[in-house]
């Protein structure tokens, strides 16, 4: 192809004068050379026989030899196609058009629905809230869910963990906390879940209804690097917000297969496989995205919800133990819970919330403390109690726990379309607890 017609290609956008040449291409890695470029440059590869485009990014230097982690696939590309530098670098668009619309990582929307008109570019990466600029967390940010607002209450800016099985209900509890919460933002991350899955989830988890909500998607079908700086890519949407002064709901299904995206890049680099085949970077990579929620202080804030797929319900799975000792709480859901038809199907007695003892009254807290109690007896004693061994008058507690065990089990069971003020939350746990008052 003449270079006069690369020229014109180009002459509308912001790429360098002077390009490279690919050298060597796999299926996840090209090699390239012949342009001075930086570790986590953006350039784009332009087919000499097709015009097809990709963009990519530089992920190990190597002399004058530079691999790009491409976007895309790389079906059609061959040696000797070029490299130009994007000189916007990995810039995303992002502006209050974005409310209501599906898009994917570069906001370009998948809906149907038009362009989306960003009024301002963010960068994807940017480093986490300094930790002297974070804001106290003092204000309960209600989900609407009785079982975590009543007995896990977790706070503006605080970051949590959804941890599951694959199929124990994660999708219904992300719809219920999207639908439940009051904050005038929501963004949610889809990541590397299947396609079918994104519109079932906005139909029926969300009924539809999007207002005042972003939806960023990366498919499974996607490549590692889009499904990477996909999550990325959503907490900048959510950072826009936040620095506008607003408080934001943000949700990503799933860490898991954000990990995994990275244990494809990085194995491909030839990184060193490690437990369950992560390498380090898959490890390292998680606080560098989960850092960036939280309350900053003048500013706005970010409260997260994190999904973790735990293979075979395996909570010492690298990845759910690397992101629980990041998070502020972890929110565990049961299969046992989902056999006996309670749902959300939350384990109150393996969850915990870090901040809840700082942010609630100290009657609510007694309330708490008192229905984990009643609620651990009730577990210990369940078989003999149903055996009929137990005889009533032998312990108190047990007494207590048994004539309030079934208002117990009706306080953590909800509807799935059902949304719990936490006001009325705390007064039926409170009853729960001391029916007398």
């Amino acid at each position: 192809m003449p270079f006069s017609s690369f020229k014109n290609k180009i002459s509308n956008k912001r790429y360098s004068v002077a390009f490279g040449e690919v050298v060597k291409i796999n299926a996840t890695v090209i090699t390239a050379r012949g342009l001075k470029v930086s570790i986590s440059d953006i350039v784009k590869i332009i087919s000499n026989e097709t015009n097809q485009e990709t963009i990519g990014m530089v992920t190990e230097i190597d002399g004058s030899t530079f691999f790009i982690s491409p976007f895309s696939f790389v079906e059609g590309f061959c040696s000797g196609d070029r490299v130009f530098l994007d000189q916007t670098g990995l810039n995303i668009p992002v502006g209050q058009s974005l409310l209501g619309r599906v898009v994917d990582p570069f906001m370009r929307p998948i809906d149907g629905k038009g362009a989306v008109n960003g009024s301002k570019l963010m960068p994807i990466i940017k480093p986490p809230i300094a930790a002297m600029k974070r804001g106290m967390i003092d204000e309960v940010f209600s989900v609407g869910v009785k079982s975590i607002d009543g007995l896990l209450t977790c706070g503006k800016g605080q970051k949590l963990g959804i941890f599951a099985g694959s199929g124990v209900g994660k999708s219904t509890l992300m719809g219920m906390i999207v639908r439940g919460s009051d904050a005038p933002i929501k963004v949610v991350a889809l990541i590397g879940e299947r396609g079918r899955e994104v519109p079932e989830f906005i139909k029926k988890n969300l009924g539809g209804n999007l207002e005042n909500t972003v939806i960023i998607v990366a498919t499974s079908d996607d490549s590692p690097l889009m499904r990477k700086y996909g999550a990325f890519a959503a907490m900048s949407v959510a950072e826009f917000f936040k620095d506008q002064g607003l408080d934001v709901l943000f949700i990503m299904d799933s860490v898991t297969r954000f990990a995994m995206a990275q244990r494809e890049i990085g194995l491909a680099l030839g990184e060193p496989p490690t437990s369950k085949g992560y390498p380090p970077s898959s490890l390292t990579l998680l606080p560098q995205l989960m850092e960036r929620a939280g309350k900053e202080e003048g500013k706005g804030s970010i409260t997260a919800f994190f999904t973790v797929l735990i293979e075979g319900d395996d909570m010492s799975d690298p990845i759910a133990d690397q992101s629980r000792s990041i998070l502020d709480g972890h929110i565990i859901l049961s299969r046992e819970l989902t056999d006996f038809g309670i749902y959300p199907p939350v384990h109150i007695l393996n969850s915990a919330s870090r901040v809840m003892n700082d942010i609630i009254s100290n009657e609510h807290l007694r309330a708490v403390m008192k229905f984990r109690k009643l609620y651990t007896i009730l577990k210990e004693n369940e078989m003999l109690i149903r055996i009929g061994a137990y005889i009533k008058g032998t312990d108190p507690d047990l007494d207590e726990a048994i004539s309030k065990k079934a208002e117990m089990e009706k306080f953590l069971i909800q509807n799935s379309t059902q949304k719990s003020e936490f006001k009325d939350t705390v007064e039926t746990l409170l009853k729960i607890i001391n029916p007398s008052q």
